[in-house]
């Protein structure tokens, strides 16, 4: 679907124009066409592939979906894959930009994604000095909005965390812990697949050699490199949070069944006396202990009883029961 195709000259908008219009207003110097399409259609890459002379192999990669993060060059135009993350009721949903960029003409579209990147406009469009940089700068403003869109779910998984690392020493609390920290590090890897191979390929738009669109904004896609960088070293601390807090509630769990076996072990040491003494008298009651003593029976219980007692105090002592 078509959301905008407009034609921007020295920086400033000159019009929205029809797609057909497209070629006309590339050819003329010093102007650029941005154009933005969301959940696109074979028909409607097709016509812009023949408007934008867009390569093939980047086409295929748009129809397809489900690109890894990318950066790739074919001859004078790039190929740009970002993903976009958002949270929709405590779960993550990734979707896609792919961006299409030459000397003269930016192709953005968009796939399973409700964020909207009108403001991504609005905003180029009100800095004129900046956007007379051309289709790089497009570029650099998309990826920049995708990429700050990052920085609240990283804050939300910090504070989550920090919640489960209060509750993590309740006993009660134990098994819940595990099941959302697992989650919470699902939720973390689904993020860095996004971050980490973007990290790597936007190396290409800044220091040494870049294509020709991107020279003159080489500072602002280090900027977004920067802030990659920033996203996935917190990203890489986390997950590492993480893995503490699962071995040391782990540890809790075995601590508490520990204490547990103790207690068992405890009990049995007790009754196992008890045992001991009915098996060496028989307890079948004519007097005992000794075979005709009239205070054998009584005598018998005292002794259990007062055994029992003195190893319950002993195991008490000890913390074991």
């Amino acid at each position: 679907m078509l959301i905008n195709c407009v034609a921007y000259q020295h920086g400033h908008k000159l019009a929205d124009i029809p797609v057909a219009d497209i070629s006309d207003h590339i050819a003329v110097k010093d102007t650029f066409v941005w154009v933005a399409l969301k959940d696109a259609q074979a028909d409607e890459l097709a016509v812009m592939q023949e408007e934008f002379g867009l390569h093939e192999l980047a086409v295929e990669d748009a129809l397809r979906g489900h690109q890894r993060p990318k950066i790739e060059e074919y001859g004078d135009s790039l190929f740009v894959v970002v993903k976009t993350v958002e949270m929709v009721k405590d779960e993550l949903v990734v979707g896609e930009i792919d961006i299409f960029v030459g000397d003269n003409y930016v192709l953005s579209s968009r796939q399973n994604s409700a964020q909207s990147f009108m403001g991504v406009r609005a905003r180029t469009e009100r800095e004129p000095h900046l956007l007379k940089h051309g289709s790089g700068f497009v570029l650099y403003a998309l990826m920049d909005a995708a990429v700050d869109r990052y920085f609240p779910i990283v804050d939300a998984f910090e504070e989550e965390l920090e919640e489960i690392e209060e509750q993590i020493f309740l006993q009660e609390a134990q098994r819940a812990n595990i099941q959302r920290l697992y989650e919470l590090k699902r939720k973390v890897m689904t993020l860095r697949h996004a971050v980490a191979p973007l990290l790597d390929a936007i190396g290409k738009l800044h220091g040494g050699r870049v294509p020709s669109m991107c020279v003159s904004s080489q500072e602002y896609f280090r900027d977004v490199h920067d802030h990659l960088a920033r996203i996935n070293g917190t990203l890489d601390t986390i997950r590492d949070t993480i893995g503490t807090a699962i071995q040391v509630n782990l540890s809790m769990v075995a601590l508490d069944e520990g204490e547990v076996n103790k207690r068992l072990a405890a009990w049995a040491a007790i009754f196992a006396v008890l045992t001991a003494f009915a098996g060496i008298w028989g307890m079948n009651f004519e007097f005992m202990p000794e075979l005709k003593w009239r205070y054998g029976y009584p005598v018998a219980l005292t002794a259990m009883a007062t055994t029992c007692l003195l190893l319950y105090r002993r195991f008490k002592r000890a913390g074991w029961l």
